[in-house]
């Protein structure tokens, strides 16, 4: 810890002191914001303490914070408190004062209902005659992220009480979200119209993010929360979904066994409410079981990023050799993409577990190698992607491609050359942090332009 400076005032000098503190226990993997915040409350109350009974400022902040013990002391004590937070909250007990019990209530009555009517917005349409079936499917599909991010946006909204300004601007993002998926007149099964539904969610991941962080959305801090979330609530879904598939095939196999045939409730009800219930619920027991998963996603990043950079130089290396273009085809242009999406998001969890002060080792030099092969991949396609433009012409979907394999090239390009600089010695791994956090906006502007712009362009085609 620095010490204080002589020229601030003594409040101005704990500020300082308190705010190097809290940066230093937000860059560490295991302890998240609303933690250092509770951890925060504590050190005030232990500085007061000390300052009643005579101790000074700066000697009252020294005493506390070795009352409170080393970092590693104060993870462990947290993980082992948040390891039964998920129980607390999903069977009340009337152990704990009265107050953080009447809280714990309070919100789950408010997921359990978000849950629910996210479940029953999906049915909603059938009362105006769309029914979940093939004929009306597009729509669906173009409507699917409005039927429940709104509600989750409006959970963080309730959850970090953002003031009615932010809330209201959230809102017209979504009441405009509505207008460009439903009032352009789309070409049934249009390129225009898959593109709309598969770019939405994205363009809309930036308001739920936003509520989200908050008031801490500004901060590199704050949006590496959200990116935490973010991975955490895709281990947690697809937890949940592996647990309801089992629930489906058995449901199945039951009623079948007595001559009933439950499939038209399970294809009409139980998956499509299920599936968007789900995504409430997975967000609250991340809220609710923070420790233990954020432990997850560094293991996970451990194990799959030198999979993923040996996939990707075996790729490399057999296209090389065998002299085959990428094919630029939807589907497998989605899954290209997908394939540089993961190796971001590997390199996000990654930085968000690691100490930033920590001089670079094998696991960088690692990452750095799979940034380079993405990098390589991502040109290979861009030029694929400008071979058929130039031969037959633009089109929906290779604009899109191109796009968005531009805005990845971006990303990974600057990356690439932050950890090396970084390797080198010629930079801090603080930057790489900043980076990718500044950039995250960059994926939903690009997926609003898509949605807003191209259906018009394209002739709605």
């Amino acid at each position: 810890m620095a010490e204080p400076g002589n020229d601030p005032g003594p409040g101005d000098a704990l500020e300082g002191q308190v705010e190097q503190w809290r940066s230093y226990l937000r860059r560490r993997g295991t302890i998240r914001a609303v933690d250092v915040e509770e951890l925060e409350d504590h050190l005030r109350g232990q500085v007061a303490a000390l300052r009643t009974a005579g101790l000074s400022e700066s000697e009252a902040f020294l005493v506390a914070v070795k009352r409170m013990g080393a970092l590693d002391a104060i993870s462990n004590e947290f993980a082992r408190e948040h390891s039964d937070r998920l129980w607390k909250q999903l069977v009340i007990g009337s152990s704990g004062a009265a107050q953080s019990v009447d809280g714990t209530r309070i919100e789950t009555i408010v997921v359990f209902t978000l849950a629910v009517a996210a479940a029953l917005a999906i049915k909603v349409p059938e009362l105006f005659g769309l029914e979940w079936g093939a004929a009306d499917m597009p729509f669906y599909l173009r409507n699917f992220s409005l039927f429940v991010l709104p509600l989750l946006t409006g959970y963080f909204v309730w959850k970090r009480r953002l003031c009615g300004r932010t809330w209201a601007w959230l809102a017209l993002a979504f009441a405009a979200a509505v207008v460009f998926a439903n009032a352009y007149p789309f070409e049934t099964g249009s390129d225009t119209e898959v593109l709309t539904a598969l770019h939405l969610p994205i363009a809309l991941w930036l308001p739920v993010g936003i509520a989200y962080a908050g008031r801490r959305w500004g901060e590199s801090a704050g949006r590496m929360d959200f990116v935490r979330f973010s991975g955490e609530l895709f281990i947690y879904y697809a937890l949940i979904a592996l647990g309801g598939g089992v629930l489906v095939a058995f449901t199945m196999g039951m009623f079948e066994a007595i001559g009933i045939n439950a499939e038209p409730v399970v294809q009409e009800w139980l998956v499509p409410c299920g599936m968007l219930g789900a995504v409430i619920v997975a967000s609250w027991l991340v809220e609710a079981k923070q420790s233990v998963i954020e432990n997850m996603a560094p293991v996970l990043t451990r194990l799959f990023t030198p999979l993923f950079a040996l996939t990707l130089l075996v790729f490399l290396g057999t296209m090389v050799w065998t002299g085959a273009g990428i094919d630029i085809e939807r589907n497998a242009l989605i899954a290209f993409d997908l394939l540089l999406v993961l190796v971001l998001g590997l390199l996000l969890y990654s930085i968000s577990a690691r100490d930033p002060e920590a001089p670079p080792g094998g696991f960088d030099l690692l990452l750095v190698l799979l940034l380079v092969s993405a990098l390589v991949a991502d040109a290979f396609a861009l030029a694929a992607i400008g071979a058929r433009i130039s031969e037959l012409g633009f089109t929906p979907n290779r604009v899109a491609a191109l796009g968005e394999n531009l805005v990845l090239l971006g990303n990974l390009g600057w990356s690439t050359v932050l950890y090396v600089r970084f390797l080198r010695g010629h930079g801090p791994f603080a930057s790489l942090e900043r980076w990718q956090t500044a950039y995250l906006p960059t994926y939903s502007v690009w997926a609003a332009i898509v949605v807003v712009g191209f259906p018009p362009v394209f002739g709605f085609g």
